[in-house]
C-alpha cells in the first residue's frame, strides 16, 4: 500500500475506524512485503499485528530485498557529506550482515553458490 507505512501513517477517527494519512508515495505492495517492513520497524511491537497464512517464499525475499534496500541507502548518503557517517556506517553494515545471513553467506567468505545444505528456509532452488 504505502512504501513506509508504519504506525505513524495511520490515525483512528472519531468513529474507531484506522484511516490512513501521509499517502503521497501510495503504491501496491504485497501483503508480505508490508509484514517484513513492520517486522523490521517495529520489532518485537510487531507481534499483536502477525497475521496467519503469508507466502513464506515471498516473506523470505522481501526481507532480502528490505536489507539490500537499507545498505544502499546509507551507502549513497555516506557518498557526501552526510554528517551521521557512524550511525549511517553502522546501519549499512548490520543490513548487509543480515542480507548475508539470509543467503547463508558467511561474512568473510564462503561457497558461492551455497549448496543445498545451505539454502535457508523459504528459498526454492
Amino acid at each position: 500500500m504505502h512504501g513506509e507505512l508504519g504506525p505513524d501513517h495511520v490515525r483512528v477517527d472519531p468513529a474507531g475506524n484506522p484511516v490512513l494519512i501521509d499517502i503521497e508515495g501510495t503504491m501496491y505492495f504485497d501483503a508480505e512485503w508490508e509484514h517484513v517492513f513492520l517486522r523490521l520497524r517495529l520489532d518485537e511491537a510487531y507481534e499483536p499485528l502477525r497475521v496467519p497464512g503469508p507466502d513464506e517464499d515471498r516473506l523470505a525475499f522481501y526481507l532480502l530485498a528490505q536489507h539490500l534496500a537499507l545498505v544502499a541507502g546509507p551507502l549513497r548518503l555516506l557518498d557526501g557529506a552526510f554528517p551521521g557517517r557512524a550511525a549511517m556506517a553502522a546501519i549499512a553494515a548490520h543490513h548487509l550482515a543480515e542480507a548475508l545471513k539470509a543467503v547463508a553467506v558467511p561474512l568473510g567468505g564462503g561457497r558461492w553458490p551455497p549448496g543445498r545444505a545451505d539454502t535457508p528456509r523459504g528459498v526454492r532452488r
